[in-house]
């Protein structure tokens, strides 16, 4: 029966009309007009999707708008507010579920931790026992004796079994490609639990519009992520791509890439929840919140900005190098430190050697050493790890200087300490790696603080700015509230 009410509400408002209407009731009929288009706005403004806080609040200063603009008589106003109440059909322009701050987060975790044991697959040589890219029917592993035989079948035709395992059993190889396997389910894993709530959040409108503009560039990512890991693992399949009797391996520039997409939407996951959490608790306390923006717009806070952006761009830098290094095994030479044999580097002869030059004039020469030459891949990822190192400790010292102390935010300078407990804990994992030639426990470590080191630049980064459309939201809002307050 409830569905008849409304009928039975308008039924009965034309029954009471009356027949005859005097003069002082066309007089008034403006107003009456008036209040009735108030109350269909309001109703119009409420979103079933949002929080009912958020749509109490929303539905009030509607009512506010509108029941001025009607008491002014004001088309213009009128129309005004109308424009801007909330919509069925529109995203809120700043408010996301707290439910999407969690999911956000804990994507992020979850390409965290698959980073890593992607290391550790590349560590075990177990990339290259799946020789098929099959997103769908390849999420199942062989059922039974005959199919682990045809996996393996195909196995022993890649370049990696007939060089490196031409010794290998079948039992063995069930153990590297359940790495593969793991690794590779794991991606997919990730794609489904992202791209079907994104879809939900945006579809039921849980999400500001900028955030549904994240969401859609997260999820893209994710696919091509999992493009560039095929393409990545092809390379390894192909004798072509590495001299006769070497050790086979995947491209360092295809794992560089593969790294620094995963990186990436990891850095992309974070800093969106991180948003959204700092948005919904600012926008509670938009007084609060200005007096913060305004600390932020401190001058005195332009050079800690840049420099934490720098550094950030430095530690992202220092990890694709990192790539280079697994890819072309170069941290199983000169495992010592500081010196790289007889001296802090190896001869400039086998730095710059004339091998890895393809053309004729030697114009390929300086980069291809750097991208290809072990010696020179391992020394560029020592030269940018200290110069990371040495430009935190700078950081952490400008942060601490008596002229700053009174300026940087509370948080910020907790953001800068950690950044410097980070740094000393990943050169420590760096070295021991190198020296002990790297052994799994202290390689998968060693990954894990890189992320780590990211991890910490990037909150301190983002505890240091304030989108721009936030601080006119902002404004908006304490406007507003000084109004209400001024009217009352």
């Amino acid at each position: 029966m409830a569905f008849l009410m409304p009928v039975s509400r308008r039924l009965a408002t034309r029954l009471a009309t009356p027949t005859t209407i005097c003069r002082q009731c066309v007089q008034s009929r403006p107003a009456i007009q008036s209040r009735s288009l108030v109350l269909e706005a309001v109703r119009a403004s409420r979103a079933p999707a949002a929080p009912f806080q958020a749509r109490l609040q929303s539905t009030k200063a509607t009512v506010a708008e509108l029941s001025k603009a009607a008491s002014e008589e004001s088309a213009s106003a009128y129309a005004s507010a109308v424009e801007n109440a909330p919509s069925r059909k529109r995203l809120p322009e700043h408010t996301t579920s707290k439910a999407v701050t969690l999911w956000l987060l804990g994507s992020a975790v979850s390409v965290f931790g698959i980073v890593i044991f992607g290391g550790l697959t590349r560590l075990t040589e177990s990339g290259l026992s799946i020789t098929e890219w099959r997103p769908v029917t390849g999420s199942l592993p062989p059922k039974d004796e005959d199919a682990w035989n045809s996996e393996f079948e195909k196995y022993r035709a890649s370049p990696e079994f007939k060089l490196l395992n031409p010794n290998m059993t079948l039992e063995e190889f069930k153990k590297i490609y359940f790495m593969e396997w793991f690794h590779r389910v794991w991606g997919r894993v990730i794609g489904v639990t992202f791209v079907l709530p994104a879809i939900y959040f945006v579809a039921r409108r849980r999400v500001s519009l900028p955030m549904a503009f994240n969401l859609a560039g997260i999820s893209a990512l994710i696919g091509f992520q999992g493009v560039i890991g095929w393409w990545m693992v092809k390379s390894g399949l192909k004798d072509d791509l590495f001299a006769p009797g070497s050790h086979p391996r995947v491209s360092q520039y295809r794992l560089a890439a593969h790294l620094s997409a995963a990186v990436l939407c990891y850095s992309w996951m974070l800093l969106s929840g991180l948003t959204v959490l700092r948005t919904r608790r600012l926008l509670a306390d938009p007084t609060t919140a200005t007096n913060l923006v305004a600390a932020l717009k401190n001058p005195a806070l332009s050079t800690l900005r840049r420099s934490v952006g720098a550094l950030t761009g430095l530690v992202a830098l220092t990890i694709v190098s990192g790539a280079l290094v697994a890819g072309l095994d170069a941290g199983l030479i000169y495992n010592e430190f500081p010196q790289m044999g007889v001296g802090l580097t190896p001869p400039a002869a086998e730095l710059w050697d004339a091998h890895y030059s393809r053309k004729q004039d030697r114009s390929d020469l300086w980069w291809r050493n750097m991208l290809e030459n072990p010696s020179t891949v391992q020394l560029d990822h020592r030269i940018l790890a200290t110069s990371t190192f040495f430009s935190i400790v700078a950081l952490f010292m400008y942060a601490r200087r008596s002229s700053m102390k009174s300026v940087v935010p509370a948080n910020a300078r907790r953001g800068v300490m950690g950044l410097l407990h980070l740094s000393m804990a990943q050169v420590t994992l760096g070295i021991s790696t190198l020296i002990y030639m790297v052994p799994l426990p202290l390689a998968a470590m060693h990954q894990a603080g890189a992320l780590a080191l990211l991890t910490g630049a990037l909150v301190l980064g983002h505890r240091l700015r304030v989108p721009k459309s936030l601080i006119a939201t902002l404004n908006r809002r304490v406007k507003m509230a000084q109004a209400n307050s001024a009217r009352k």
